[in-house]
């Protein structure tokens, strides 16, 4: 049970973390604490074309009112905000870096996250790497696996129920912009 913002559960999806991995990084407490108090995101392999899921994630998170660093090294600008080639590159602090890279790059990204004193490191749906994330915690990380931060701070947050999505929660509370 929340401390009173409401019901909230665990939706396990079409996850392949067993129940253990899911209770250590698919916490609902854990991730609804995070995402309210995050405010600089970084997306790790955010994409320039519109039609990529880190795209819409991206600005999606960014509309939101996070302030999102696009990390890709091949430079340039995305959604109005500079590409940096890596965590180093970032100047001043990350509180969330969000993968969206294949399951054997995570653990390159997990040691700049850690060389970066970044808080949480979060992959995406069906990017898993249980060494890493092990690594990562005995750092001081946080971590969560295996979800969509989009579609977590929509069912937290955001309006993902007008939808018809059952998002689990039972509140009687309205939820808030980020931005009010």
């Amino acid at each position: 049970m929340g401390s009173g913002a409401g019901l909230f559960c665990s939706i396990s999806l079409n996850t392949i973390l067993n129940e253990e991995q899911r209770a250590r990084y698919q916490d609902s407490a854990l991730i609804r604490k995070l995402l309210g108090e995050a405010k600089t995101i970084a997306i790790y392999g955010l994409s320039s074309d519109r039609q990529r899921a880190s795209y819409f994630v991206a600005s999606y998170l960014k509309d939101e009112g996070y302030t999102i660093i696009p990390v890709n090294p091949k430079g340039g600008e995305i959604l109005g905000e500079k590409v940096y080639p890596d965590l180093q590159s970032i100047p001043g602090q990350v509180d969330i870096v969000d993968i969206f890279r294949p399951s054997h790059e995570v653990p390159a990204i997990v040691d700049q996250a850690i060389a970066k004193g970044v808080s949480v490191v979060w992959t995406q749906l069906r990017i898993i790497d249980l060494d890493a994330a092990a690594k990562a915690e005995a750092a001081g990380i946080r971590v969560v696996m295996d979800k969509c931060i989009k579609m977590e701070h929509g069912r937290y947050f955001g309006t993902l129920h007008w939808g018809g999505m059952n998002t689990e929660i039972i509140s009687a509370r309205k939820a808030k912009c980020r931005g009010a």
